[in-house]
């Protein structure tokens, strides 16, 4: 008896399946991550390993770092767990502490590549106001927000590759980061 062939609408049926499943996939592992509330940092202020930063109103805003570069650009530092809008005169519009996931990207200069309106996090948060523009570690590094404005902490022993903003924080970063948007990462 001859082997039966199927037809070609189930290998298309099953091949779209597969894809469908490994971009939800890569998805989910891209928005891993903190969910923090937006407070900016007491300047001189230290955080004891694990906590949470808490709402505080800063004295004066923190200044962008030297060797951020030029023009309109989103910052983001590594050691201060912040970030900053800098418009086309070179003057900040707005910063705010982040939570990072536990992959950083390595500072450089980088580019927003795309743009998610929402979706749910791998620890099923639902998250918006994706901002994707490095990766690292086989993982997607973007910005976001969680939709409630929870902060959880991040799941233990998990990698998360996700910054995330407060709600408030989140919508400006979406406003501000069109795709092509330049991202500078310093230390």
């Amino acid at each position: 008896m001859p082997a039966r062939r199927l037809p070609s609408w189930v290998w298309v049926t099953g091949l779209t399946a597969g894809a469908i499943v490994a971009v939800a996939v890569l998805g989910v592992q891209a928005d891993k991550g903190a969910h923090p509330t937006a407070t900016p940092a007491r300047p001189g202020a230290s955080a004891s390993a694990g906590a949470q930063p808490k709402p505080t109103k800063s004295e004066a805003p923190a200044v962008v770092p030297d060797g951020s570069g030029t023009g309109r650009r989103v910052v983001y530092s590594l050691g201060q767990k912040r970030v900053w809008l800098v418009d086309a005169s070179d003057v900040s519009r707005r910063t705010f502490t982040v939570w990072p996931g536990t992959v950083s990207p390595d500072p450089g200069t980088y580019t927003i590549s795309q743009r998610t309106e929402a979706t749910t996090g791998s620890d099923g948060v639902e998250i918006e106001h994706i901002l994707y523009f490095a990766a690292k570690s086989g993982l997607s590094i973007a910005f976001s927000n969680a939709v409630d404005g929870s902060s959880p902490p991040p799941a233990q022993g998990i990698r998360t590759s996700g910054i995330r903003t407060g709600k408030a924080d989140g919508s400006a970063l979406w406003t501000f980061g069109e795709t092509g948007t330049t991202v500078v990462v310093v230390k």
